[in-house]
């Protein structure tokens, strides 16, 4: 399947939009190049909520969001992971609703950290975040009339997870899975090689209609992730290719490979070729110069 992004869609911010029976969506004023129209929060359930990724700490939004849930109780505050566009407004929903914070644990990133590369998480990441109840794969949240099932798909974050919303055909997929773009996999906050790992679990999954952090629905989700999977998979061959051929550095891969990319995503293709690089090291195929300075290191086939 050919990529085909959907980039239509009206985020209506500071309203609630109906999805399905019991799931509303809110969409944070956040828009930007990394976070599209904005962060989507979505209330799960209908006499009391599980509030899934709060957003920014925006007054408009953490207003729009308690006009929504009215009087109702809010049994849980979700986080499909802990980067800064989905973390802020937790704490002051937990104080407002009294509610326990869920997620796959802390912010951590997958190896050992530069001093360079620790100030760049700090900027993206929220390095404070401890949810009150750590899941693992398979466990239930459950409301009153709601239960929610945890999928772990580590990738985009180690602490990554999608929730698959029990007795619908709906899987919340975070960033993990987004209709308007490919998910950034930046090391070492991200692994590409744990995200494919995890483009497999979902594919393996019965649910086929996902709502992402950003941006629409995605209907028809297995033929969606397939070309997903396929995409990166053919970038990593690329990358080898030229690596093959004595393309040694990320700077010269992101100018070969990226050529029609605007100027302000060239930092985010670094990333990427990067994560893929660190994916052919795991598998043997792929040889640096120097582990610890990755970024400016230079390449070569192992082989």
């Amino acid at each position: 399947m050919a990529l085909s992004f959907n980039t239509d869609f009206d985020p209506k911010h500071g309203f609630a939009v109906d999805i399905a029976s019991g799931v509303k969506r809110m969409t944070a004023p956040n828009s930007g190049p990394y976070t599209f129209r904005g962060t989507n929060t979505y209330l799960i359930g209908e006499q009391t909520l599980a509030l899934v990724d709060p957003g920014p700490d925006s007054d408009t939004h953490f207003d729009a969001l308690i006009s929504v849930i009215g009087g109702r109780s809010v049994d849980a505050i979700i986080l499909t992971h802990s980067h800064l566009d989905h973390t802020p407004l937790t704490a002051r929903l937990k104080r407002q609703t009294g509610a326990a914070v869920y997620a796959a644990g802390p912010h951590k990133p997958y190896r050992d950290l530069t001093q360079e590369e620790t100030e760049i998480l700090g900027r993206s990441a929220d390095l404070g975040f401890m949810p009150d109840h750590i899941l693992a794969d398979g466990d239930k949240i459950e409301g009153r009339d709601w239960q929610i099932e945890t999928v772990l798909t580590p990738g985009h974050t180690a602490n990554h997870s999608a929730f698959a919303i029990s007795g619908t055909d709906l899987l919340l997929s975070g960033d993990h899975v987004m209709g308007w773009s490919t998910t950034v996999v930046a090391p070492p906050d991200g692994s590409m090689a744990d995200y494919l790992r995890s483009l497999d679990v979902l594919l393996a999954r019965p649910e086929k209609h996902y709502l992402p952090g950003h941006g629409d629905a995605i209907p028809q989700a297995h033929a969606y992730v397939k070309g997903l999977k396929t995409h990166r998979i053919m970038r990593e061959t690329a990358i080898l290719d030229q690596v093959s051929k004595g393309v040694d550095s990320i700077p010269e891969l992101v100018a070969i490979l990226y050529r029609t990319l605007p100027a302000k995503l060239q930092g985010a293709a670094a990333m990427t070729v990067l994560a893929h690089l660190e994916s052919l090291i795991e598998a043997g195929k792929v040889k640096t110069a120097d582990s610890q300075a990755i970024l400016s290191s230079r390449f070569k086939t192992a082989s």
